[in-house]
């Protein structure tokens, strides 16, 4: 699998927990790497979003991609798409652990895109801290 992580700017900072933000990134690119056959990929960025002065960060596979009935449900505790259970195992607790600490603890925002055999695309965004702010 091919693994490729982007950050186009450096010195995006967000004021979160460490800890907490890295399981999130971790647990997405572990799902992805889960869901993606041999010889596909795995992409990570990190990007600014000026508009909402957050910082996001999109872990994008070309894997087997979630079906549109289960896309509602998919960051709900316990769920696990169904047609998905053999090919890799887990709890369905994952996503619910990512949903929370990004929206509850960090006041941030998670979603996902996705398409059937075109892979998917999860993000999340948590507010920037900016010096220039602190100051005013």
């Amino acid at each position: 699998i091919d693994l490729r992580v982007l950050s186009g700017q450096g010195g995006l900072e967000v004021e979160g927990d460490r800890v907490m933000l890295a399981t999130v990134v971790t647990n997405l690119v572990g799902n992805a790497l889960k869901y993606v056959p041999e010889g596909e990929r795995v992409t990570v960025e990190v990007a600014p979003e000026d508009l909402t002065r957050s910082v996001v960060v999109t872990v994008t596979d070309t894997g087997l991609g979630i079906p549109e009935e289960d896309l509602p449900r998919i960051f709900e505790k316990f769920y696990r798409v169904s047609r998905y259970e053999r090919k890799a195992q887990g709890t369905g607790l994952g996503l619910d652990l990512c949903r929370n600490i990004v929206e509850r603890v960090h006041q941030g925002r998670i979603g996902v895109d996705s398409r059937v055999g075109e892979g998917a695309r999860f993000w999340f965004g948590v507010p920037a801290s900016f010096a220039s702010s602190m100051a005013a």
